[in-house]
């Protein structure tokens, strides 16, 4: 049974699909699955935002295939590590979990470099390409400290 990791932003078509392919590359896919969801519904079926495409694309990652979700409250039986890039969508999150067990699940991604500093992922969907190349270079950074994490546990 593989480990499942759920990253979450708030609408699904910029960071949580950077990170969703950016792990993903780094985990053994027999061992994990990676997914990502927007806790809100107004990107639901679209594909990441053609900027987070090509900063993918740029790094070798593919991206292009994924489809924004909406995250649902079947998501904390489902994961077993849910990701949240920045402190509303910590708080959204929460709000949702049905128990303490399920809650506990939920983590700012960026506490792997920054531990108890609530830092987060800014959100690059009014920047330009080299806000999303700075949010890219962010999300690799926790992604590869997270994949080590995840393969040694």
């Amino acid at each position: 049974m593989p480990t499942k990791i759920l990253m979450v932003c708030l609408g699904n078509i910029c960071r949580s699909p950077l990170a969703e392919g950016i792990l993903a590359s780094k985990l053994p896919k027999e061992d994990f699955l990676v997914d990502s969801a927007g806790t809100g519904n107004w990107h639901v079926g679209n594909p990441p935002d053609k900027r987070s495409i090509q900063v993918a694309k740029n790094h070798h990652v593919a991206i292009h295939q994924q489809k924004a979700r909406q995250f649902k409250v079947s998501d904390f039986d489902t994961f077993d590590h849910i990701f949240v890039m920045d402190l509303q969508n910590y708080q959204d999150v929460l709000k949702l979990a049905p128990t303490i067990t399920h809650a506990e699940k939920v983590k700012l991604l960026l506490d792997v470099l920054f531990p108890n500093e609530k830092v987060e992922v800014p959100d690059p969907y009014y920047g330009s390409e080299r806000d999303f190349e700075q949010v890219y270079q962010l999300l690799n950074n926790a992604c590869t400290v997270l994949a080590e994490q995840l393969m040694q546990s």
